[in-house]
Parts: structure tokens; C-alpha cells; sequence
């Protein structure tokens, strides 16, 4: 589970950004940059009416001062990409903000991220290959060209594209983490991300969250309790994989239940729905909280009620309106099935998810305890093999 969008910088660039904007309040960039950052915090983080608001307040601030200007049109495609899902619209807004941008990389970057939610795979690897012919060093686009092969299971390529950014980065944990679990995901092979984590934690880094998740997904992989305990104290209250949440109740759950303790699996899924319980209230129609809730009532033996919700949460935000969050919803659906003990559509759910761009990948089929009610059934394990191939792209 790699997450690359730290919110910590995003709030901190929010709060640098209004305290720009209280000083000036014609501050044409600001405001422009303002809508990227409300956009992507919506996106990524915070899925309210209000934090929506601000971005699509941010635009209006910045059209009101330079109407016609290409990063006012570009700060509108961000609004409407990620806040609205709004891809034509989106695609028209860059168009005219190409003509003032005629090299902005950024431009490149938002068709990439556009053509992967509408799952326009290959033409996402050509933008983001545009994007960094003009701006070469820039990580960011390195590692979303790189989680476009991981969604492809083109795991050569991703690796590659990661062993660029190390190399402009070096002392960057995070990347170098991330780089290390390409090979936990491609060949099952734990030793280059356990390598890795070691260095760093020997250097005192265990504070860290950047790669507190990498720790937590190799360590259950590994079935190390004390690793598990340890990497949970540093995924601090959670971390996202696109729209969806895994809180720290929830991952503490998990890693009771992935080594036996069913009382403190119990209690912590329990926590865990409480604090999901509140999302899903406040956002009744957006599928990745609702899948979570499935997840969590699934692993509380709330068999019905988890089958339903994700279910729900896939009718609610199908791949065919978000390609990145609608594979993730499909994935964690099919392990909704395996912990219902519904054997059967688990794995009809996995064969489906392994024929569209997704996360799901040979080494966390081969060894993660998400799966491991279905280990020994001859179907799985013919998926498992399967899942070494890349995904065949219509």
C-alpha cells in the first residue's frame, strides 16, 4: 500500500496559502494554488461539501482577477477533475489553459491523472511522460507515472520509474520504501522492503509515518507480531489508499485478527466502526467510506450487513466514473466476500478486479491475511499465479 500525498503538507500549504491570501487578497497565484491544494485535499483526504466549497471559492477568486489567464483555467480543470469528476468539462478547461501554458508540465499531469480515473491507461503514461520531458526532476510525476504501471502490473516499468526518483532523491525514506515494496509486490519477495525498514529504523527514525504503512504491510506479510505492534505505532491515526481510510482501530483489528486475538480484533473493528459510522453519515452517497464500513462489519461477523454495504459502495463509484478509487472498492469487496465466508464470490471478485487496472497484485495475493480464508481453494491459487501477468488493456 503505497501513499504518496502527504495530508500534513497540504494543510500546511493551505494554511501558508491563506495567510498569503489574508495579506493580499489580489494575490492572482495564491488563489490559484489554493484551488490545486483544496482540490487534492478533497480528493485525497476530505470528502466534504465544505472543503469542496473552498476549492470551487478559490477558482471564482481567481477568475474574478485574471479571467483569461492559463492558470486560471488550470485551477478550474483541478476544481472540476477532482472535486466534481467532471473529466470533459475538465479536458475543455486544460485546453484553453494550454494556450497560455504552452510548456506547463502541470497541464501534462492533470490529463494524466484525468485519463486515469477514466481509465485511459496508456494515454495517462503518455501524458505523465509529457509532463516530465519539460519538468525531468519533478518526483511527484515520477511516482504517479510509476503507481500508473503498478495499476497496469507493469511492475518492471514501475520499478524503473522509481529508481529515477531515488536517484534525484537518495535520502528520501519514503521513496526509498516504496521502492523496496515494488519488489514485495512483484515477486513476493520480502527481503529488499525488510532490508530497507531496518536501515531506517536503526538510524532512530521510528517516528515516522512517511513509511509507517510500508512497515505495517510488510510486517503482517511477514506474520511478525512485534513488527505488526511497532508498525502501528507509527502509522500515527491512519493512512489512505486513494478515497479510502484505513484508520488505526481498523489496521489494529486486522492485525488481531491475522494472529488469533479474536476479543481484540472485536474490539478495535468495533472502535473502528464508530469512527466510520460518523463518514458515512456525513457522506451518505460516496462509495470508499461505505466500503470500509463493509470491511469492518465483515470483520465483526456482521455477515449480511458487510456484503451489502460493499456492494453499495461499488454501485455508488463504479471504475467507469473513478478508475483508481472504483479498483480499490472492487478489490476490497472481494476480501468483503472472503471474511463473510462467501467463498465463491470472493473469488468471481477477484478474477474481476485482476482483468481491470487495480492495486491488487501477486505478492499481496501470495501473502497478505487479507486472503487467507481462501488459501488452499485450487481457484485461488490459480489467480494467485495469474496475477503475475500484466493487466490485458482493451
Amino acid at each position: 500500500m503505497a501513499h504518496f500525498i502527504n495530508e500534513k503538507n497540504y494543510l500546511e500549504a493551505e494554511s501558508l496559502l491563506d495567510q498569503a491570501i489574508a495579506r493580499d487578497s489580489d494575490f492572482f497565484l495564491a488563489h490559484c494554488l489554493s484551488a490545486e491544494v483544496q482540490s487534492r485535499l478533497y480528493w485525497n483526504f476530505d470528502h466534504n461539501p465544505e472543503r469542496r466549497d473552498l476549492a470551487e471559492r478559490a477558482v471564482k477568486a481567481a477568475f474574478h482577477l485574471r479571467p483569461e489567464a492559463g492558470e486560471s483555467h488550470l485551477a478550474r480543470a483541478q476544481y472540476l477533475a477532482r472535486c466534481n469528476l467532471d473529466y470533459d468539462n475538465a479536458r475543455a478547461e486544460l485546453a484553453l489553459a494550454q494556450r497560455g501554458l504552452p510548456n506547463n508540465a502541470q497541464v501534462f499531469t492533470l490529463l494524466g491523472h484525468i485519463d486515469r480515473l477514466q481509465g485511459r491507461w496508456n494515454e495517462s503514461v503518455r501524458n505523465f511522460d509529457e509532463a516530465l520531458e519539460l519538468d525531468p526532476r519533478n518526483l511527484l510525476t515520477l511516482r504517479q507515472l510509476s503507481l500508473a504501471y503498478l495499476f497496469m502490473r507493469r511492475l518492471a516499468e514501475s520499478a524503473a520509474t522509481v529508481d529515477r526518483a531515488v536517484a534525484l532523491a537518495p535520502q528520501d525514506d519514503e521513496l526509498r520504501a516504496y521502492r523496496a515494496s515494488i519488489d514485495l509486490d512483484w515477486r513476493a519477495d520480502p527481503k529488499p522492503l525488510h532490508k530497507t525498514l531496518e536501515a531506517m529504523i536503526n538510524q532512530n527514525l521510528t517516528g515516522s509515518t512517511d513509511w509507517g504503512e510500508s512497515w505495517l504491510d510488510l510486517a503482517l506479510r511477514e506474520r511478525d507480531p512485534v513488527a505488526t505492534g511497532r508498525a502501528l505505532a507509527a502509522i500515527g491515526d491512519g493512512f489512505h489508499r486513494g478515497g479510502l481510510y484505513f484508520s488505526r482501530s481498523f489496521m489494529e483489528g486486522c492485525a488481531a485478527r491475522t494472529f488469533g486475538d479474536d476479543a481484540a480484533a472485536r474490539r478495535a473493528f468495533t472502535a473502528a466502526r464508530v469512527e466510520i459510522e460518523r463518514t458515512v453519515r456525513e457522506q451518505p452517497d460516496y462509495g470508499p467510506p461505505l466500503c470500509m464500513l463493509g470491511l469492518i462489519d465483515a470483520g465483526l461477523g456482521r455477515r449480511e450487513e458487510a456484503i451489502r454495504e460493499g456492494r453499495r459502495a461499488s454501485e455508488l463509484l463504479p471504475v467507469a466514473k473513478d478508475a483508481m478509487n472504483g479498483a480499490h472498492i472492487m478489490q476490497f469487496l472481494g476480501v468483503i466476500y472472503a471474511w463473510a465466508g462467501e467463498k465463491d464470490l470472493a473469488i468471481k471478485q477477484i478474477a474481476a478486479t485482476l482483468q481491470v487496472p487495480s492495486l491488487l497484485s501477486y505478492g499481496e495475493l501470495r501473502l497478505h491475511p487479507f486472503w487467507d480464508p481462501l488459501r488452499g481453494d485450487p481457484r485461488f491459487e490459480n489467480l494467485v499465479e495469474e496475477s503475475k501477468k500484466p493487466v490485458a488493456m482493451k
